[in-house]
């Protein structure tokens, strides 16, 4: 079911049948780097991955990431949506795309439209960013989309630090390309 549509992407809830995608994408050296490895190495684990996270998300919380679809050829080039985190009061926009897709404007034009969902259909009261202090181009990209740096976070007890960045509706929003 498609959730959001842009000039050039579809954004639609993840199923199952999207597991061989996940696989390769959460095994790319790159998510393992900037976002963290997540253990999945079969296409059971990422079936069940997609069943306990993004499926599971959509039922408790009215929205979770979703499949980022290349209009103009109808191929998937990664996830982009909003997470909650048990941690966190507010929802997390979170994306993640393959990286012969980076650089091209999709990452700020599938984060846009959820920053416009998050606050136009779901009425959230604020968006968080949550990044790697070291990833600069996904800095840069919360900082074209209006967020803050509000501060640094330790998530795991013997994991680095994490840049929290904040996002209101009053903030702006960058355009849609």
């Amino acid at each position: 079911m498609i959730v959001l549509e842009t000039d050039r992407l579809i954004l639609r809830f993840l199923t199952t049948d999207d597991a061989e995608f996940v696989l390769r994408l959460v095994n790319d050296p790159s998510f393992i780097e900037n976002i963290g490895d997540r253990g999945i190495r079969s296409l059971e684990q990422a079936t069940n991955y997609l069943l306990d996270g993004p499926i599971s998300s959509y039922r408790h919380h009215g929205h979770g990431p979703y499949m980022v679809v290349l209009k103009s050829v109808q191929a998937p080039i990664g996830l982009c949506g909003l997470l909650k985190r048990v941690k966190f009061d507010d929802a997390d926009l979170g994306y993640a795309l393959l990286p012969e897709y980076w650089r091209q404007g999709y990452a700020l034009e599938a984060a846009s439209a959820v920053l416009d969902y998050a606050y136009d259909s779901l009425k959230l009261p604020r968006t968080l960013g949550l990044v790697s202090p070291d990833n600069t181009p996904s800095i840069s990209l919360l900082e074209k989309l209006g967020f803050e740096f509000s501060e640094l976070r330790q998530m795991k007890v013997d994991g680095p630090p994490t840049a929290v960045y904040v996002h209101t509706p009053d903030r702006g929003r960058a355009p849609a390309r």
